[in-house]
This record gives structure tokens, C-alpha cells and sequence, in this order.
């Protein structure tokens, strides 16, 4: 329904499979990553191949519990998709071997700030996915009305201000963690290199990411901005996300630059 409840109406036997199929996969994957930081005697993203690996099991986790109470089957094709690029990218891209932390990693606030960042990284692919659709549903919608034919998959997706309203309160909520990851880098730094800012090229991006979902928020909140406009900032502030974790890690130099090397 519109507010993503489950109905009870309509059996849906290849969705059920295709969930059953990814619990299967999400056991598989939580196995993986236990094993390896048993195998690592530590927190398993102390780089960036554990960092993705890690990063897709919690957006594989977060869908999941998400499907207990709501009707989220229409979206976890594009869920899916982004873990199993995510996971190509880190056993292909980023392959590295079990190894010891560099020692500005060896502190409690990699538990803290890397655990809340890729919470909130989980809930911004699971809103840029629910945006997608939205843009599909709004187009499919204003065909319908003018009496043409769209996508018969689109039939299965809820309304486009029903996504929208959905993405608005998860991105809400990773806003708020995404904050705290802000908030908890800084005071790592300070401990680390013994200032809270350093404008390195990774804490710049963290704070561009943090400046697209502000403006989001506040854009939507009071401005009015709704619809596709709505849907295009969502999509545009997890591109930076995967900027951030893909592009400057592997590129920029910079105190960062360790994350996307063997610890």
C-alpha cells in the first residue's frame, strides 16, 4: 500500500524466492566477514577491501530487517545490484590480505565512526534506489494519465509520493548518523594528528556529503522541493558517497590514504 505495509493481497512466489535467495547469500557474507576478523584479531574495515565487504553486508542487513515490516520487495533488485557491485569492486579493485592496523587506526573510534558511517552509507543506497523508482513511478504515472503504456513492472512499485516520503524519512535518519560520523572524525583526528581539521581531501568529501543531504533536508523540509528534484539530490549526495569511498580513496593523497591500502 501506499505506506508500504504489507496487504496480504497478491502472492508474490518469485519475490519470496529472490528473498530467500539473498537471506542465503547474507549468511554466507556475515560468515565471510566474522571469519576474517577472527582471522585479523580485529574489527574487519581496517581498509578499504574490508571496509566494502563489510559496507555491503549492513545494506544487505539494513534491507533485510526492513523487509520485516515493510513491503520493500520492489527495490531489492536495486539493492542487490549495488551490493554485488560493491563486492566486485572490493575483491577485484581492492584486494588485500589480512594484515595489522596502521596505528592511527588502532583506537576504539574505528568501531565508532566507521560503524555508524557505513549505517548511514546503507540507508543513503537504500533512499538512492527508492529515488530511482520514484523517477520511474512519476514518469509511468504521467503516461498513464495521458493514457500510454510504461513498464508493467512499475505495477508492483508503490505510488511515486509514497517513495518519496519513505526516502525523505530514511534519509532523515541518516542525516543524523551521518553527523555523528562528522562529529567523530574530527575528534579522532584531534587524537590521531592532533587537530580536529586538517582539510584533507577525505575529511573535505565527508563534509561535501554532509552539505547535499543538509541541503536535501532543508530543501524539502521549507522550500518546497519535491517530486524529481527531490529524487535528483538523493541520487547526487550517494554518488558522492561512492566518490568518497571509491575515487579519493584510491586517488588523493592525503592522512586517508591508508584506507585503501594493506593494513
Amino acid at each position: 500500500d501506499e505506506d508500504m505495509d504489507y496487504t496480504g493481497g497478491g502472492r508474490r512466489p518469485v519475490a519470496n524466492v529472490a528473498v530467500a535467495v539473498l537471506a542465503v547469500g547474507w549468511a554466507l557474507h556475515a560468515f565471510a566477514v566474522v571469519a576474517r576478523g577472527l582471522a585479523a584479531y580485529r574489527v574487519p574495515w581496517g581498509n578499504l577491501y574490508e571496509f566494502m565487504t563489510t559496507g555491503a553486508l549492513v545494506i544487505t542487513t539494513v534491507y533485510l530487517l526492513f523487509l520485516l515490516r515493510k513491503d520493500l520487495r520492489f527495490v531489492g533488485t536495486f539493492v542487490t545490484g549495488i551490493v554485488v557491485a560493491m563486492m566486485c569492486a572490493a575483491t577485484m579493485g581492492f584486494p588485500t590480505p589480512v594484515g595489522h592496523l596502521q596505528p592511527p587506526l588502532q583506537t576504539p573510534w574505528l568501531v565508532i565512526h566507521v560503524s555508524i558511517a557505513v549505517l548511514a552509507s546503507s540507508l543513503f543506497a537504500l533512499t538512492a534506489a527508492m529515488s530511482v523508482l520514484q523517477l520511474l513511478q512519476d514518469r509511468a504515472e504521467k503516461r498513464a494519465a495521458a493514457g500510454e503504456r510504461s513498464w508493467a513492472f512499475l505495477r508492483l512499485v508503490p505510488a511515486a509520493q509514497g517513495l518519496e516520503n519513505w526516502s525523505y524519512r530514511l534519509n532523515a535518519v541518516g542525516f543524523v548518523m551521518w553527523t555523528f560520523t562528522l562529529i567523530a572524525g574530527a575528534i579522532w583526528a584531534e587524537a590521531a594528528w592532533g587537530r580536529y581539521w586538517n582539510w584533507d581531501t577525505k575529511e573535505v568529501w565527508t563534509f561535501v556529503i554532509w552539505v547535499v543531504y543538509a541541503a536535501y533536508l532543508h530543501a524539502r523540509a521549507t522550500r518546497g522541493w519535491t517530486g524529481a528534484r527531490a529524487a535528483w539530490l538523493s541520487i547526487v549526495g550517494f554518488l558522492c558517497i561512492v566518490f568518497n569511498y571509491t575515487i579519493v580513496n584510491t586517488y588523493f593523497p592525503g592522512l586517508h590514504s591508508y584506507a585503501g591500502l594493506p593494513g
